[in-house]
């Protein structure tokens, strides 16, 4: 598939404001300088505004989601150690994302970046910062995911942090940008992410349960890697309360696991690896991502497939499709991937404005038909993506507009157009967009997280 190689400056981010100061309160001094200074990029000297079935438990589209450079399946793509505790406090709230239209606080407008810092504490307001329990199970039950005997909606967004310059996977840093990422995730709500490489460092485990964010952990992305060293990373990691379940592929169908498989192999493959996963470990869920719906047929002849996610760019709306998974299935379903990017192919320009229209829309009508919030058919989401990524479209230094051609799964609002580097509610310097207050006015009004304890 080819690939768009044209190289150019990032455009000027038009309107970047005071808005955008801090995200989160943290617990200590050095905390404080590892988030917020990055965070805060080219607004440093500004003033900073403080924010306040039973399982038991002890990146691209067209590149590495979908038939570009295969990812190397079963790598540890993880980094040095992490970057110490994360930080305590208060979490943020955003503001209201009513009608069509997202509006986090006052960031309306050619605000290009996000609105004045959300207020409160976060997905639990008036609760201390919470993390998640050492004794956690994990169960499904119908339509539902269930933690500790309680649904749980996925808040989710897709992490794969790739820093500026750097190439996938060889780059690919969970350690370096757990420290980074994770505060300001937990300022918004955010209660999971899914990975589309296996983190295998206990020590961004134990990041990620401190800030109360479970992980939906990608243990086979590539054909090429054997089931036995599947089901060793499994082995290794099924104790960790983090992990949240085990995750095969993504839209596989479209790219057959970046190998030479074919279909038929791909789905073989997937139950060897499936059934040596809930040998490894029967505490956890296995899901699988597919790029939208899957065939009735095709979801009977995978019994270990306990989850699916689906992967649906439908522009501003997902049409039929919860309808017509509650025809097809009667397993959980969450959007493994869905959104907008901030790049505008129909007029040429930066456009944070409709990414958070997009992103407001899209997952409001995921809570309006969730399974665990009401009676749904969908278990939450994964929101493409956390940060942009510039190593997808031509000069990883650089950050290119355009898409590869023929990307399959529909498009995206407003221009139907993949635009790879474009994705993240966050910038590659970590400073967040619109998107990322549109989210946030959402995901911090649904209550604490099954599963999670509040934190000293």
């Amino acid at each position: 598939m080819s690939r768009v190689t044209r190289s150019q400056s990032a455009p000027a981010r038009v309107g970047r404001s005071e808005d955008v100061r801090a995200r989160i309160e943290v617990a200590s001094s050095r905390s404080r300088r590892e988030v917020v200074r990055p965070l805060l990029g080219p607004l440093v000297g500004f003033a900073l505004l403080a924010l306040g079935s039973t399982w038991g438990c002890g990146s691209s589209h067209a590149a590495s989601e979908s038939g570009g450079p295969s990812p190397e399946g079963g790598a540890t793509a993880t980094g040095g150690s992490s970057g110490g505790s994360l930080g305590s406090g208060g979490d943020a709230a955003g503001g209201n994302a009513t009608g069509g239209n997202a509006t986090g606080g006052n960031a309306t407008g050619g605000n290009a970046t996000g609105g004045a810092p959300p207020a409160g504490g976060g997905a639990n307001a008036d609760d201390a910062p919470r993390g998640i329990a050492d004794d956690v199970t994990v169960t499904v039950s119908g339509r539902r995911i269930l933690v500790n005997g309680e649904p749980l909606h996925l808040r989710g967004v897709c992490w794969n942090p790739v820093g500026k310059g750097g190439s996938h996977p060889a780059d690919l840093d969970f350690a370096r940008f757990a420290s980074l990422d994770l505060p300001v995730m937990r300022a918004a709500g955010i209660n999971a992410v899914r990975t589309y490489e296996p983190i295998t460092d206990r020590a961004v485990l134990d990041e990620l349960q401190r800030a109360g964010i479970f992980l939906l952990n990608t243990v086979y992305a590539n054909g090429e890697a054997s089931v036995s060293s599947t089901a060793e990373i499994v082995g290794a990691l099924a104790d960790h309360p983090a992990i949240l379940m085990w995750v095969l592929g993504n839209e596989w169908n479209y790219n057959h696991l970046y190998s030479s498989l074919t279909f038929e192999q791909s789905v073989a493959r997937l139950n060897e690896v499936a059934a040596a996963i809930r040998l490894a470990d029967p505490s956890r869920p296995v899901a699988t991502i597919y790029g939208e719906l899957p065939p009735a047929d095709l979801i009977e002849q995978m019994p270990d497939i306990d989850v699916w996610g689906i992967n649906a760019y439908r522009n501003i709306g997902f049409g039929s499709l919860f309808d017509d998974w509650r025809a097809l299935s009667g397993k959980p379903m969450f959007l493994g991937e869905y959104g907008a990017d901030a790049w505008n192919a129909n007029e040429g320009r930066y456009d944070p404005e409709s990414q958070a229209h997009a992103t407001t829309v899209l997952t409001q009508l995921i809570v309006d038909h969730s399974a665990a919030l009401g009676d749904g058919v969908v278990s939450g989401g994964t929101l493409f993506e956390w940060a942009d990524e510039w190593w997808k479209a031509g000069n990883p230094d650089v950050q290119d507009d355009g898409a590869p051609d023929g990307v399959p799964g529909g498009g995206p609002y407003p221009d139907d157009n993949f635009d790879e580097e474009w994705w993240g509610i966050v910038d590659i310097e970590r400073t967040p967009r619109l998107a990322y207050d549109a989210l946030a006015a959402i995901y911090t009004k649904l209550g604490p997280t099954p599963g999670t304890v509040p934190t000293k």
